[in-house]
């Protein structure tokens, strides 16, 4: 009788066999990507981008705009009171500002500088907001006695109709100021 003996396994067989399989799943999958591609690549798109796109059988060509407008526009509404305290009624005025990108305003006066006109309005309005703000107080602080005779809160009501007084007077006082300097 003879003994029964087998052949022992090569671990190189194994090895082979598992190297062809990664290598077939591997395969496999990169056709499975070409087919379901894209015809054309992922474009960035945000709100100041444009692109135009031309593809066909033979490739694709783009024209590509990062920052696109160049230069943006924004209109303000104002609604404008005429006369003494709006008594004469509205007027409606347009204002238009262009910017870019970085927020640089452009409103006409040369490289962000204020022109002669803004100047004098700013320091009226200044002025009249001022004087406005010392008469307002002044008028709210004149209501101020009667107003502490309320129970509990008196002093606050007195502190309250000061306060209420300057803002009003600041308000009223630089109005009447721009229109003296005939200021928008």
């Amino acid at each position: 009788m003879k003994p029964n003996i087998t052949p022992p396994k090569s671990p190189l067989k194994w090895a082979a066999i598992g190297v062809g399989t990664l290598f077939g799943i591997a395969h496999l999958g990169m056709v499975g990507h070409l087919i379901n591609r894209p015809l054309f690549p992922n474009l960035p798109v945000g709100n100041y981008t444009s692109y135009t796109v031309e593809y066909g059988r033979d490739g694709y060509r783009i024209r590509y705009n990062a920052n696109d407008p160049k230069v943006m526009t924004k209109d303000k509404y104002i609604d404008k009171k005429n006369g003494f305290f709006g008594i004469g009624g509205k007027t409606n005025i347009i204002q238009q500002e262009q910017y870019t990108m970085d927020g640089a305003t452009h409103l006409g006066g040369g490289e962000g500088k204020l022109t002669a006109q803004q100047v004098e309005c700013i320091k009226a309005e200044g002025g009249g907001e001022s004087a406005g703000r010392q008469l307002g107080a002044t008028l709210g602080a004149a209501a101020a006695p009667s107003l502490l005779s309320i129970p509990y809160v008196g002093w606050l009501a007195a502190g309250w109709a000061v306060m209420l007084g300057q803002d009003k007077g600041a308000n009223i006082g630089g109005d009447i100021a721009k229109m003296g300097k005939d200021c928008e």
